[in-house]
């Protein structure tokens, strides 16, 4: 969905971010095997394909990589955010030149047996009680069959079928894969490297995801408010600090995160998870009276938590009260699309 509640479709904005990122696919891999084929020093040689299979495979590890920093740094500044909502042309193209990738290498390596190519990868090398000598083609192919289920269940029919939550696990194994993939470089092609540049390449990409993964989780999660129980309702803060058409996220300790909306003058409380992929609600803002979920656009009316017709998704609501300028929540969610009477904020606040 998109903000208005319009199906997806192929906007002009995504045509451009497609071109740009396949023109972008096109240029890296020209220009690494011009620089490859610049570098060989005498006495080695790489035929195309060698070279295509080196390219092939860094640009996946790197776009990969990219694709692990997107959803952190949207988190640092909304500049990311167009990123995040393409994030899945992204995987889809990673996944693709990863399947290219592995194709090359399988045929060139093992294409010329006397057993099925599959089969001769998978046991040609049974040494895995060896580090150098580990069969780190396995670890590759992990890593490719978890893209493969992440692309095959990328379009939001699977996200429907499947539910929000299991839809989420089932993408989630995208951090299994990038360890994979990093074990997989790291006892494979670094083995039999003598430039430096791999190595280089492959640590900082692995340290800035989780160093980005890290700080996101912990230090840039939203704009969390301390919650402190007064009468049994949450004490979120001062109206004022919460801008115009945005929110307050509140954690209250073993349930569910609320975010709380300022409209104008009106305050709301609604569950911090979107229905249609568990985004943050609390992070996007309110458009066109609606609040926008940032990750899809979904949206929902911020008095009811109910989306626009013709769309039926529903999100938990809370009562509020405003005492002295302070705002409270009702930890107790109501039931989604259950209309709620918004507080009011002082004239002197807006």
């Amino acid at each position: 969905m998109a903000h208005g509640y319009k199906a997806v479709t192929w906007t002009p904005f995504k045509k451009r971010f497609d071109a740009w990122m396949l023109a972008g696919v096109a240029v890296y891999l020209t220009g690494f095997s011009a620089a490859s084929s610049l570098a060989t020093t005498d006495g080695e040689s790489f035929t195309p394909v060698q070279m295509l299979i080196r390219a092939t495979g860094t640009l996946a590890f790197l776009m990969l990589t990219f694709i692990l920093c997107i959803g952190p740094m949207a988190r640092l500044t909304p500049r990311f955010k167009p990123l995040l909502y393409n994030r899945r042309h992204l995987g889809v193209t990673t996944f693709l030149i990863a399947l290219v990738h592995a194709g090359l290498v399988t045929l060139w390596y093992h294409g010329f047996s006397d057993i099925n190519p599959i089969v001769s990868l998978l046991v040609s090398n049974p040494r895995y009680d060896s580090i150098s000598g580990f069969p780190f083609e396995s670890l590759g192919l992990i890593a490719l069959l978890i893209l493969f289920l992440m692309a095959a269940t990328s379009h939001d029919f699977w996200n429907a079928n499947l539910g929000p939550g299991l839809w989420k696990a089932v993408h989630m194994s995208v951090y299994g894969a990038y360890v994979l993939l990093v074990a997989h470089v790291a006892l494979g092609a670094i083995q039999f490297e003598k430039h430096p540049a791999y190595v280089v390449l492959l640590a900082s990409g692995a340290a800035i995801v989780t160093a980005l993964q890290l700080y996101s989780a912990f230090f840039a999660s939203g704009p969390d408010a301390k919650t402190r129980p007064t009468d049994g309702w949450l004490e979120v803060g001062s109206a004022a600090d919460i801008p115009d058409s945005r929110a307050i996220i509140l954690e209250p300790e073993g349930a569910e995160r609320i975010a709380v909306f300022r409209n104008g003058n009106k305050v709301h409380a609604v569950s911090n998870v979107c229905r249609h992929q568990g985004g943050p609600l609390g992070e996007g803002r309110i458009i066109d009276g609606c609040i926008t979920c940032p990750w899809h656009g979904f949206q929902y009316r911020p008095e009811d938590g109910r989306s626009p017709e013709p769309f039926t998704e529903r999100i938990s609501t809370y009562e509020t009260q405003i005492r002295d300028g302070i705002i409270y929540v009702n930890p107790r969610p109501l039931a989604p699309g259950t209309p709620v009477t918004p507080s009011l904020i002082e004239e002197a606040v807006r």
